[in-house]
């Protein structure tokens, strides 16, 4: 009996954990990738915005991290922050048609960063690095997936390559994904919303008058009930009083 309820016990245990592990997700640790942040920016305005790099090895580190940016969003300026103990170098590739940038009509624009760590500069394991990048003038599109190779000193490299596809889960590999979102209309404001429709004039005309027309009434009701009560006050006072 003493066993039963020990293999009982051990097997609702078991349970337990599988449950708990099924519903909080105490499955693994979630995979870190590079990301790029902030993750929204505006169309047609510049953004300021940092390639985050977690060093996802145990043993080796990030020397080297390129990031492709899409070709069917170019953008006409691009530029690099200096990071400390890391050169980086552009390429550009002809674009067609030419991207308009302050009444410039420019035909090239930076396909890829490429970072190179040097001396002891390296993402460890353990850490992250940031590589800030100032763009614009951001393409009028939706979205800008950028496609990044991050290379380890074992020679091991991670392809965060794969772009979300919409209602599904997050691929394996994701390439990071900067939003974009329209401008505000001139002036800061929003258009007024259909949901809340504007005063009609006929409206507020024919409630005014018929807000007047009941003070009318009311007035020429209550000067009524003035002369009604004087002539009774008057016929009081004039019928004689009965003696007893």
């Amino acid at each position: 009996m003493t066993r039963i309820r020990r293999t009982a016990t051990a097997a609702a245990a078991l349970a337990f954990t599988a449950a708990a592990t099924a519903v909080l997700g105490f499955a693994g640790p979630a995979s870190a990738h590079v990301t790029v942040n902030p993750k929204e920016a505006t169309q047609g305005g510049y953004a300021r915005v940092a390639f985050r790099v977690p060093n996802e090895s145990d043993t080796a580190s990030t020397t080297k991290l390129e990031v492709t940016l899409p070709e069917n969003a170019p953008v006409g300026s691009v530029s690099t922050m200096p990071v400390p103990g890391w050169t980086v170098a552009t390429e550009k590739r002809k674009v067609d048609p030419p991207i308009e940038v302050h009444g410039s009509q420019l035909t090239e624009a930076v396909s890829k960063i490429t970072w190179t760590a040097t001396g002891d500069a390296a993402v460890k394991p353990g850490q992250f690095q940031e590589f800030p990048v100032s763009m614009g003038p951001l393409p009028q599109v939706d979205s800008m997936v950028f496609k990044v190779l991050q290379t380890y000193s074992d020679g091991n490299i991670s392809r965060w390559i794969d772009p979300p596809t919409p209602g599904a889960e997050e691929p394996e590999n994701p390439a990071p994904v900067l939003t974009l979102t329209a401008a505000a209309a001139p002036g800061g404001s929003a258009a007024p919303s259909a949901a809340v429709a504007a005063p009609d004039d006929d409206d507020d005309d024919e409630g005014n008058g018929l807000a007047v027309g009941f003070g009318v009434a009311g007035l020429v009701a209550g000067l009524a009930g003035l002369v009604l009560g004087g002539l009774a006050f008057t016929r009081t006072r004039r019928e004689p009083v009965a003696k007893s």
